[in-house]
């Protein structure tokens, strides 16, 4: 042999696949706590489905319950920045607590008011008191899971989030046969049922997870980062569709003649599929193109909604709610991977509480316009629905990634940026 011969090579294979068993087998053992805290809390989320429905039966205008509606986004609003900074400062675990059981209190004391007055603050109240968690969540969750796993670790937490969502609403249709009272009692109970569940079982947070920079340094890397920009401004478009469900669509079913139990099964058959079928997709959606599949998802759930305006029965109403169901079901998992795979790992509290501000923005404006828009004329609301997910599509899809394929999906993270607590 020539001493100057070229050792003989080989090409390296990419590493297959990982199955969705094996791939929910690897997440570890708090990534399920976590799930499960998310379950009993979001089974529990009784009252904002039905909040319209509560303060129309109480004598409020459909404008009082906008209003409500959109205070109680106002506090979320702030309980997205709120939640981010303690999420990098006081921690995640801790932040997940203090909002549970803050959030209990706040409920049972809206439960308590009958002035309109008093139900836009304590609605505002509790928005900021509930919700302040989900950037810890978030990033809590993007800590415990390496990039690659992403995708299906979301689709994991927001499949124990619609199991909740799935038997939620069904259960406070019931209960509000019964009594409005027992909504918010029951969504109090099941906020500190998550809380303890918290206390008990999520890792404790080290010094090392609440290294986070300052507001500066988050904004100064939010200024300059393109794509999560673009990213908010997209699904501010799509949120304003998700908003109408558990505001206008459910003003829009009982206007038809139909019972808060029939609205409560159509928000449930959400859920339903959602558990059923969402992970099990996240197996061909992770492997494709992320900007292409978020496009997808936002212009069929625009399309879902947007066909409400001809739905007059039940099946069909059904069917829209399906075909909103899968576009959400295509896009969500993404978007969450996506966002979190943008943001260095001591910033992650900050980036996902700005990213939650498009949602808590059309959570303020989208049931109050909605609500005007299905007083006048409800066709333009559900036609608007769906120009607004071809918007949102178009806008995520201006400006392509540089590699084309499944190896663009995510960001790459810098080193550095990435972090295995």
């Amino acid at each position: 042999m020539n001493a100057l011969a070229q050792p003989k090579t080989t090409a390296l294979k990419p590493p297959p696949e990982l199955t969705l068993a094996a791939s929910l087998r690897a997440l570890p053992p708090a990534a399920w706590i976590l799930f499960i805290g998310m379950f009993l809390n979001k089974f529990g989320c009784f009252v904002v489905p039905f909040l319209a429905l509560y303060l129309t039966h109480t004598g409020h205008t459909l404008a009082d319950a906008g209003l409500a509606i959109g205070a109680y986004g106002v506090g979320n609003f702030i309980a997205s920045l709120l939640g981010g900074h303690l999420a990098d400062t006081l921690g995640r675990r801790k932040t997940i607590l203090l909002s549970m059981f803050l959030g209990a209190s706040a409920m049972m004391v809206l439960s308590q008011a009958h002035t309109l007055p008093w139900i836009i603050g304590l609605s505002a109240l509790t928005g900021l008191a509930s919700e302040f968690y989900r950037p810890a969540g978030s990033a809590l969750l993007t800590d415990l899971v390496p990039p690659e796993q992403r995708v299906t670790a979301f689709a994991a937490y927001r499949m124990s989030f619609n199991a909740g969502w799935a038997f939620g609403p069904a259960t406070a249709g019931f209960l509000a046969t019964k009594g409005f009272f027992w909504l918010f009692a029951g969504d109090a109970a099941t906020s500190v049922l998550f809380g303890c569940v918290a206390w008990l079982a999520l890792p404790r947070d080290t010094r090392q997870a609440r290294r986070g920079g300052d507001w500066p340094e988050a904004w100064r890397a939010i200024r300059g980062d393109r794509r999560l920009q673009q990213a908010m401004l997209a699904s501010f478009c799509v949120a304003f569709v998700f908003m109408q469900m558990t505001s206008t669509f459910g003003v829009q079913v009982t206007n038809l003649g139909f019972s808060a139990a029939t609205y409560g099964a159509l928000i449930s058959l959400n859920g339903a599929l959602v558990v059923g079928c969402e992970l099990p997709l996240t197996t061909i959606t992770r492997r494709l193109p992320a900007r292409r599949m978020l496009a997808t998802g936002y212009a069929l759930c625009g399309l879902g909604f947007a066909l409400n305006a001809f739905a007059h029965t039940v099946p069909w109403l059904a069917a829209c709610m399906v075909l909103f169901t899968l576009g959400e079901m295509i896009a969500m998992p993404v978007q969450g991977a996506y966002v979190a795979n943008l943001a260095p790992a001591h910033l992650r509290g900050r980036y996902v509480g700005v990213f939650g501000l498009n949602w808590a923005l059309a959570l303020i404006l989208a049931p109050g316009l909605g609500m005007k828009l299905l007083a006048g004329n409800p066709a333009v609301l559900w036609l608007g629905c769906g120009a607004l997910g071809l918007v949102a599509a178009g806008i995520i899809l201006m400006e392509r990634p540089a590699i084309a394929g499944p190896a663009a999906n995510f960001p790459s993270v810098k080193p550095g940026n990435e972090n295995h607590e």
